[in-house]
């Protein structure tokens, strides 16, 4: 499983009121664009067209919990799966989580190749259940 990785400007809109983790919309993305957690603040990274199974801006994760617990906020979110159909999903190396509600990136996964998806060929972002995608302490 690859690394979650946090965006600068995350923890920056966090910090100053600029997400609501709680009620947030969220997505996950693909893309092969490589992206720049120091320089990057909102979602523009170009995912592959939705189309052959792939949804506009990418995937509607189910937050299956946002909650505190213990003085530490954790966001779980149910595992996404994306099912190609003719035509294939990608290439894409990049999983991008992202408040869709105001745009903002929360940070990304980095699988190291890049992936294509040929029709029936599924993708699936395996969240931790126990731990979630992100805690905040």
């Amino acid at each position: 499983m690859a690394i979650f990785q946090k965006y600068n400007a995350f923890i920056d809109a966090l910090c100053s009121g600029g997400h609501n983790l709680k009620t947030a919309a969220y997505k996950v993305a693909l893309t092969n664009t490589a992206p720049n957690a120091a320089v990057d603040t909102t979602f523009s990274a170009p995912p592959p067209a939705a189309a052959n199974g792939y949804p506009s801006g990418g995937a509607s994760p189910t937050v299956t919990s946002a909650a505190t617990s213990g003085g530490v906020f954790t966001l779980k979110l149910q595992d996404t799966v994306f099912i190609a159909s003719s035509g294939g999903i990608g290439p894409f190396r990049y999983v991008i989580v992202y408040n869709s509600t105001t745009s903002g990136l929360i940070g990304f996964y980095d699988y190291g190749s890049s992936l294509t998806l040929n029709a029936t060929d599924t993708f699936t972002t395996d969240f931790d259940d126990a731990n979630g995608v992100l805690t905040v302490q």
